[in-house]
Order: structure tokens, then C-alpha cells, then sequence
């Protein structure tokens, strides 16, 4: 997804109103925003909470201001500054977290990102948009440049969409069957795993599959909410704890809209079972995330 992120920032450094900033990374892989941004482009050092605060005075003079950084290190060392500086005064500074989740697996719990869209999501006028596939990332890039308001965008190890992508809703249609028994909803690249053990088991005419791309959940598109009521069933997968997760936001969605399940249930990250590290499939498979264990979720409610 970083190339994807990078192929799209390259065409938007068009506008001299756009303004990128990094936190001493990037290196192999922006050489091309650099080139085409010159001078707009900002190497603020490892010095996060001041380059949300550059971004925000820049902000305020006009301009529309990417940060840009490791997505734990852009988040949680700088909610006070996106709060105070960004946020309360909706600015036009979009935080680019890359590695969401476990994303950079043996690297430790410094460098991974399980609580950031709780923390985000919660931040006053903030969207979050967390790309599921690799196409997803341009859409969101130029729906958070038009709507020049904060924004969060969560980047990780994306593969390309199997479906013809258009402007991302909250909650997008991925696979669809008349037959279908469950409805699954995944957040961000997780929605692989899910993909894999649907084509594994033969489950694809079972199960409704959706991704969600972006928060709040302000309106809940037609086929999510028609496969809710069919299937009555809904299975959330997502790389995130479950406190602030889009399980609490969708529960939330649904009361609010008194629409009632037979089963309800989430998979998401545990944090450290074991207390040990590793890379990221290591992590899923701890946390119940990996292919074998949503197999075996769908299975036993298949057949209960």
C-alpha cells in the first residue's frame, strides 16, 4: 500500500497548496513525491509531535498538509497535538500511519498499532480510512484531499481488490450470494485471510463478505444492512483490539437502528498472549486472525 500511497501523492504534488511532511522516513521509497513536491516536501526529523504542530500552522496559512510516518509513532506520541492543534480547529492535516496493526511484527509492541482507531476515531471531526486493498488507497487519498478536513489514514500490506472499486462508503460490498448464511465484516488487510479460507472451504456462496474503509460509520450502505437482516449472523474481523474497534461501532450502529442478530461475534488482536514476538502472521495466528481459525468460526456456525 506505501507505493500505492506513494504513486498518488506524486499526482495530487500538482497542487502547490499540498504540503508533505515525513518523520525521517520514506527513504527508498518517496524519492518520487520529493522530486515532484521540491521544496514541499519536509523531513521534520524524529521529532513527531512537532511535525503534527508544523503541520497545523501550515494548515491554518492554507495549505493541505500529509504526515507521514510509522502508524504507532504518528498516533499515540501525538494525540494530544492532533487533538488540541488539529482536530479543535478542523484543520486540513491528514496523518498517514504506515504498518497498522502488526504490521511490523518482531519490532515489538513500540512499533505496532492495535488501539489506534480507538484512539482516532474518537478524536473530534476526524475520519479514518483504512484501505483493505491496494485501489482502496488512491480513493481514500483523493476523498480526504476533497473533503480537506482531518483524517487518518491507516496503510498496510495490501493485495489487489477482486472487485471494481469505486468511492469508498463506510462499509463496502466485496462478495455477495442469494444463499448466503453469514455476513462477515473486516476491517483493513485482515480481509485476506478472510478471502483465502472462504476459496479454501468452498464458502463463497455462504457467506456475504464486506470491508469496512472508513469511520465513523455515519450511514450503513443498503446491501450491508439487507444481508444483516437475511442472515441475522454477523462475523467482524479486524487487527485491533476489541475496546474502540469497528465491532463497538457497528454493535453501536445496529442498537441505533434497532436491528437484532442471532450471533454476533468479533476476532481481533489480543495483544501479546504469549507474551512473546514475532512477525505478523505469528500475531494473527495468536490472536485467532489467521486463515485456520475464520475457517473454523464460519464452520461451526454453518453447522450449529
Amino acid at each position: 500500500m506505501r507505493k500505492a500511497f506513494s504513486n498518488i501523492i506524486s499526482k495530487v504534488a500538482k497542487d502547490d497548496k499540498v504540503i508533505f511532511i515525513t518523520g525521517d522516513l520514506g527513504f527508498s521509497a518517496f524519492e518520487n513525491i520529493q522530486e515532484s513536491m521540491k521544496n514541499r516536501f519536509i523531513n521534520t526529523g524524529v521529532a513527531e509531535q512537532n511535525m503534527i504542530g508544523v503541520a497545523a500552522g501550515l494548515a491554518h496559512k492554507g495549505y493541505k498538509v500529509f504526515c507521514y510516518s510509522i502508524a504507532p509513532f504518528i498516533t499515540y506520541r501525538c494525540l494530544e497535538q492532533i487533538r488540541i492543534d488539529v482536530c479543535f480547529h478542523k484543520l486540513p492535516v491528514f496523518v498517514v500511519g504506515n504498518g497498522g496493526g502488526y504490521g511490523y511484527g518482531i519490532m515489538g509492541a513500540t512499533h505496532h498499532s492495535i488501539e489506534d482507531i480507538a484512539c482516532m476515531s474518537s478524536m473530534p471531526g476526524m475520519t479514518c480510512y483504512i484501505p483493505s486493498f491496494v485501489e482502496d488507497v488512491e480513493t481514500s487519498v483523493l476523498e480526504i484531499l476533497e473533503s480537506g478536513t482531518p483524517a487518518y489514514l491507516r496503510l498496510g500490506l495490501g493485495k489487489k481488490s477482486p472487485i471494481q472499486q469505486t468511492k469508498p462508503e463506510c462499509i463496502n460490498t466485496v462478495s455477495s450470494s442469494p444463499e448466503a448464511k453469514i455476513t462477515v465484516l473486516a476491517l483493513g488487510p485482515i480481509i485476506n485471510n478472510i478471502i483465502a479460507a472462504m476459496e479454501t472451504e468452498g464458502y463463497k456462496e455462504k457467506v456475504n463478505l464486506f470491508s469496512a474503509v472508513k469511520l465513523p460509520f455515519d450511514n450503513l450502505n443498503a446491501p450491508f444492512l439487507q444481508s444483516i437482516r437475511n442472515t441475522k449472523k454477523l462475523l467482524v474481523v479486524e487487527e485491533h483490539i476489541a475496546r474502540g474497534g469497528i465491532a463497538e461501532h457497528i454493535a453501536l450502529s445496529l442498537m441505533n437502528k434497532n436491528i437484532h442478530l442471532d450471533k454476533f461475534k468479533s476476532l481481533h488482536a489480543l495483544g501479546y498472549p504469549s507474551g512473546l514476538y514475532g512477525d505478523q502472521n505469528y500475531h494473527q495466528a495468536q490472536s485467532g486472525l489467521d486463515t485456520g481459525n475464520i475457517q473454523k468460526t464460519i464452520k461451526e456456525w454453518l453447522t450449529n
